[in-house]
């Protein structure tokens, strides 16, 4: 099963900073503004309550000075907020007394406001009427057995709770954008660190070795540099050690290994002189004195590279020519070589280097695949070209295809074979240093196709990894 995509680790910081600005955000909004609509409206009753009680009160007099002349009252003097109204009414809702509105009748008031002053109590309450919000207030005039009531429009408290959220909202988006902005620059800085200690890791993964990281001025990024550049002197300890020890053993083998095989050659040159049964275990030591001599030889160049010994030697060569060459000094001499149309005709390569990865590869297919059938050279893209060697032998299975090149692996169908077993990793080797890559695929019609791709100009690179 694929493994979920999970986000950057600087992408969910910066995310955080942003969920962090939006939830306060929004509570701020619901904090500030619910507080802002709860004083206005505050305000608001207060305000109308003392205006319809005043209004009220005024009502009450002129009732009881001149009960005929209220419409009048009501026309001429009473005083209500634009767009409010005011309404005087005994009982019958359809008939009122008196009112400020012929547009509002009784009936607009809510029910529960009018049943309320009915029974003898003032109360207020909200309410909508045509489309738009009223506070509305009822008096009851218990001299006249009348109630007053008093509508006061809410528009513009509305219109100013519209622009505190409006303002809100544009300073949360503005907190927002600010706290992603901050979150950015904070995940940079924060992760810089182990970007660098990244790039410190691949360059000691890619040979070198001596990459290490600068001091820090805060303690716990300096705690985090000095423990990777411990890490890093203790790997190179290590890894030189290593080294050392194999080209220490390869150089004590030679010895012996040169008095054997002058020993089988002498023993090779009496062959007449020697039972048959001898000369057959004669044959068996010849090969493994031969197959022992290559290891070693092998070992001895594997150890060179470890040790960052051998620096590139770029020249411009014929590519097809130096081929054709290499080719006729391993024995294959009539193996085709075929070049595409895009084939660069000159390269800045490492001949040396080139020569061990196209002599192995042809020893491989003699080896392991019956002989190799053609040499291709062709383009890539970024810049490159590719070498590739096909044999006709049972190809590499889907599954060791990656572990072939590492050194002493052999693929199933070459454990029985002879080798050294390091001939495929001599050639990821210096395909590596040239900044290159090796691998694998099948060929058409059977049989492997060992493909190795290279850059046409190649950048001299000394040991540690530095021009």
């Amino acid at each position: 099963m694929a493994r979920p995509r999970t986000l950057r680790l600087r992408t969910r910081v910066t995310l955080f900073f942003a969920f962090i600005a939006l939830l306060a955000g929004l509570v701020l909004i619901g904090v500030t503004y619910g507080f802002a609509r709860n004083n206005l409206l505050a305000d608001d009753e207060t305000a109308a309550r003392q205006q319809a009680f005043n209004n009220a009160d005024l009502v009450r007099e002129q009732l009881t000075a001149d009960p005929a002349g209220i419409g009048v009252f009501f026309d001429d003097e009473l005083r209500t907020d634009a767009d409010g109204f005011a309404v005087l009414s005994s009982g019958d809702p359809s008939a009122p007394r008196a009112s400020t509105s012929v547009l509002h009748p009784i009936g607009d008031f809510p029910d529960r406001l009018v049943a309320s002053v009915r029974t003898g109590s003032s109360a207020v309450q909200n309410a909508a009427i045509d489309g738009s919000d009223y506070l509305t207030v009822g008096v009851y005039i218990a001299e006249h057995d009348t109630g007053y009531y008093e509508a006061f429009p809410l528009e513009e408290t509305e219109s100013t709770l519209t622009a505190i959220l409006t303002a809100l909202a544009l300073g949360a988006l503005g907190t927002l954008v600010l706290a992603t902005l901050f979150g950015l620059a904070t995940s940079r800085r924060l992760l810089r660190p182990l970007s660098q200690v990244a790039d410190a890791a691949a360059d000691i993964a890619s040979g070198g070795l001596d990459t290490r990281l600068e001091p820090e001025s805060d303690p716990d990024l300096d705690r985090l540099a000095g423990s990777f550049n411990d890490m890093a002197d203790a790997v190179q300890d290590r890894i030189e050690r290593e080294a050392r020890f194999a080209s220490d053993v390869s150089h004590e083998l030679r010895s012996p290994i040169t008095a054997l095989t002058a020993a089988v050659e002498v023993l090779d040159g009496r062959r007449d002189e020697i039972p048959e049964r001898t000369q057959q275990a004669l044959d068996v030591v010849v090969d493994q004195v031969r197959r022992f001599d290559s290891m070693v030889i092998d070992l001895l160049e594997l150890a060179r590279l470890d040790a960052g010994a051998t620096d590139l030697n770029v020249e411009d060569v014929a590519l097809i020519d130096l081929t054709q060459r290499v080719a006729a000094r391993y024995g294959e001499p009539d193996v085709p070589i075929v070049a595409g149309r895009r084939t660069p005709d000159h390269v800045a390569i490492d001949k040396v280097r080139f020569e061990r990865i196209l002599g192995n590869l042809l020893e491989n297919a003699r080896n392991h695949g019956g002989g190799a059938l053609r040499i291709e050279l062709s383009s890539a893209p970024s810049n490159r070209f590719r070498l590739a060697v096909e044999d006709g032998g049972p190809g590499v299975a889907q599954g060791e295809r990656d572990r072939i090149f590492e050194r002493f692996a052999r693929g199933s169908a070459a454990r029985h074979r002879i080798g050294t077993g390091l001939g495929l990793a001599l050639v990821a080797e210096h395909s590596a240093a040239m900044g290159g890559t090796a691998w694998v695929q099948d060929r058409v019609g059977g049989g492997a196709r060992f493909v190795v791709e290279l850059p046409v100009q190649v950048t001299p690179v000394g040991r540690g990894g530095e021009p």
